[in-house]
């Protein structure tokens, strides 16, 4: 089963990590990363650059509007991302409670969705699962 964690932060958080030595902050990310590597779970994961330096598609108009970040409340902001592999739900929760993350920060974890949870006589399901078989991996093909 794959699962994204998915790392958003508030105001206080912000605050609260003024405080902190960013050497031990990434210190602490990076013994987690290398935890998650050495039990071969990690598939992917990154941080992401401030909200100023993103930028918002808005589809409730007829044509998409693009709006420039910041954007939103702090207690939306997405910083960053894992995905893992686990054998059950249980052990993405244990993976996800061992995160060094501190007050203000929450983690929501979502299962990743995988071929076979969609109907598999659907045609773009069948491209689908030929395009990961053409890219060599059962992944969805990126660019």
């Amino acid at each position: 089963m794959k699962y994204m964690l998915i790392m958003r932060t508030t105001d206080e958080a912000i605050e609260a990590s003024k405080d902190l030595n960013f050497d031990d902050i990434i210190a602490a990310m990076g013994q987690y990363n290398e935890s998650l590597i050495k039990a071969g779970v990690l598939l992917a994961g990154d941080g992401l650059a401030g909200p100023e330096e993103g930028f918002i598609v808005d589809f409730d108009a007829e044509t998409p509007i693009v709006s420039d970040g910041p954007y939103g409340e702090t207690k939306e902001l997405f910083s960053g991302f894992w995905i893992i592999q686990t054998k059950s739900k249980d052990e993405a929760v244990e993976w996800a409670k061992r995160c060094p993350l501190g007050p203000g920060t929450k983690l929501e974890v979502r299962r990743v969705t995988e071929l076979e949870d969609f109907d598999q006589s659907n045609e773009w399901i069948q491209k689908e699962a030929g395009w990961r078989e053409d890219a060599g991996a059962d992944r969805p093909v990126t660019s």
